[in-house]
């Protein structure tokens, strides 16, 4: 990378780059992961890894023509958060070789998360702003991912719903203020009901023990399945010069198919 941004010697397309223009790279390089994961594609993870390194090589390198941080401070600086974060394997209870048998996930999670708000504190103390239980969580997450990372945030001080009905309850009423919105043919309410609806949406999948991002991506899946079957289906003439009812006839075909 550094011979890569050599500016003599450079590559012309890595040279004009900047941590806002390759940002989106390591997005992308990041979902890749994820996508060979959930297609259990051993070998493509390992080559989306070394694309996702990549990533983390070239934003350091930049940041180290900069004179800020260089891939050493990186690496120091996760393993020293690593140490912070896990004290009952690192600290002094594991020093009989007894502390990992000691506690169970739950406890470990638990501490985890006292030690990250502590550290938020500190930061915020830093910055001279006031803490907040919210804090860290980035504005750039997916929407889904993030609206479940503030619910369980809130929910670890006792604001939540105290069981999945209530949250269905509440499920129910705003779609009907969606059809409120709707029926007044308001537009702008319309959209922000609807938004307040997904938002709570994502709670259910918090209740159900899931991750929202997943099931929606779950649900992407079985779309496409589904409609490419149609399209495979509908013969030459294809799906658009069939009418709706022989084109839902096809979907229901499809899930009898078990897609």
């Amino acid at each position: 990378m550094a011979r890569l941004r050599d500016p003599i010697r450079g590559c012309p397309w890595d040279l004009e780059q900047t941590f806002a223009t390759i940002a989106p790279y390591t997005l992308e390089e990041a979902y890749e992961v994820v996508d060979a994961i959930d297609r259990n594609d051993l070998p493509g993870l390992c080559e989306e890894l070394g694309d996702l390194l990549l990533q983390v090589v070239f934003h350091a390198r930049m940041a180290e023509e900069q004179g800020a941080f260089d891939l050493e401070h990186v690496a120091r600086g996760i393993v020293a958060k690593l140490i912070r974060r896990h004290p009952h394997v690192f600290g002094g209870e594991s020093a009989s070789g007894a502390g990992e048998a000691a506690i169970g996930p739950s406890e470990v999670a638990r501490r985890w998360d006292e030690i990250k708000q502590a550290e938020r504190a500190l930061h915020a103390a830093a910055s001279e702003s006031a803490p907040s239980l919210l804090d860290g969580l980035s504005i750039r997450l997916p929407a889904l991912q993030r609206a479940a990372r503030l619910q369980s945030r809130a929910a670890r001080i006792g604001f939540d719903w105290p069981h999945i009905h209530a949250v269905l309850d509440k499920v129910e009423e705003e779609r009907a203020e969606l059809l409120a919105a709707l029926a007044a043919g308001d537009a702008a309410a319309a959209r922000e009901e609807l938004s307040d609806l997904m938002f709570v949406v994502t709670h259910l999948a918090r209740f159900l023990d899931a991750d929202p991002e997943t099931l929606l991506r779950g649900a992407c899946g079985k779309f496409e399945r589904r409609f490419r079957f149609m399209e495979s289906a509908a013969g030459p003439a294809g799906l658009a010069a069939l009418e709706l009812e022989a084109q839902e006839a096809l979907w229901q075909q499809a899930k009898r198919a078990g897609l």
